[in-house]
């Protein structure tokens, strides 16, 4: 059903033609290849902040929290867009940015019945430009799965006893996504397993910057097997789609490393279970993303150790109206 309340702009966009070197076909495009190492996950982006004209350029890695002041917590998650080493015809963006605002806990209305446990509900929404196909103003299905795969994982690290007749909503909003195909308005493949693990990561670290309890601090990492460089079976780390132009299997863990716990896991392709000497079987697609998911919580828990300094700094700072009064002796 379309919104019939709102002009939508065109589905696609348009670019002119591009024409190949006369020695290359017109239908070849260029093999993509992964500079990183099979085990090198994606660094998180680094911009400047622009300090006033006494202090230096500082670096700040963008996973940032407390972004939206009328949130209880919010966070903002950017993954960097690894460079083609050779120029295709048909460019795909891979760089992610996310944006979660986390509300609650709040009361339940009072009709609602009584519930000893907190009501969770997550959500992700799809910008109109975030990906090359232009996006709706309603869910569609795509949204809905995402939603619901977040909900599970953040369920598993939530401790809802502790708020009886509450609601924490939480509700995440993509910027860019990660595109996996060369046409068609469906967004999934490697390029929903890297979107669903950063709104895991992102809503974990604004859960945090709201301080509600949880019982680890959960991550999500992303594992593959790709062709390794002599045809045979390759695990990877942090997979782009921009990297690999063929993926055999691909696997999302949500993982809580103190506990050593899976409360999220989906994958997709075919992977061999059956010959227990091989290296890329189901058990070390798990792994590979488990290890993507232990680099990711040290990220995150840099960003929320950052954040909570600069809070104390701030609040130890007096303000510009304050004066200190001093305790005179008579």
């Amino acid at each position: 059903m379309s919104d019939r309340r709102r002009i939508n702009g065109p589905a696609g966009t348009t670019s002119s033609p591009v024409f190949a070197p006369y020695s290359q076909p017109a239908t070849a495009t260029a093999l993509r290849q992964r500079v990183r190492k099979p085990n090198e996950l994606r660094k998180i982006c680094t911009v400047f902040l622009f300090l006033p004209y006494w202090s230096k350029l500082t670096p700040s890695v963008v996973l940032q929290t407390g972004i939206v002041p009328s949130a209880s917590g919010s966070a903002y998650l950017e993954l960097e867009s690894p460079s083609e080493p050779k120029p295709s015809l048909d460019p795909t963006s891979s760089a992610i940015k996310l944006s979660c605002s986390v509300h609650g806990p709040k009361p339940l209305p009072r009709t609602a019945s009584f519930s000893p446990n907190a009501q969770l509900s997550a959500s992700v929404k799809f910008a109109p430009f975030a990906t090359r196909v232009r996006q709706g103003y309603v869910p569609n299905q795509t949204e809905k799965d995402l939603g619901l795969h977040l909900e599970n994982a953040l369920k598993g690290v939530l401790l809802p006893d502790r708020w009886p007749k509450s609601a924490v909503d939480v509700a995440v909003i993509v910027l860019e996504g990660e595109d996996d195909q060369g046409e068609g308005d469906r967004f999934a493949g490697l390029g929903l397993f890297n979107l669903l693990a950063a709104a895991i990561n992102v809503a974990m670290a604004a859960l945090a910057d709201a301080k509600i309890d949880c019982l680890d601090l959960l991550a999500a990492g992303v594992g593959a097997v790709v062709p390794g460089p002599d045809s045979k079976p390759l695990r990877v780390l942090d997979p782009a789609a921009v990297e690999h132009d063929d993926i055999q299997s691909s696997c999302v863990v949500g993982y809580l490393p103190s506990r050593d716990e899976i409360v999220e896991l989906w994958s997709n392709g075919s992977v061999s279970t059956q010959n227990a000497n091989t290296s890329t079987g189901f058990d070390e697609l798990v792994e590979a993303a488990i290890a993507a998911a232990r680099g990711a919580q040290t990220v995150i828990k840099e960003a929320l150790v950052e954040s909570m300094t600069r809070n104390q700094i701030a609040v130890k700072k007096p303000s510009q109206g304050e004066t200190n009064d001093v305790e005179m002796n008579t």
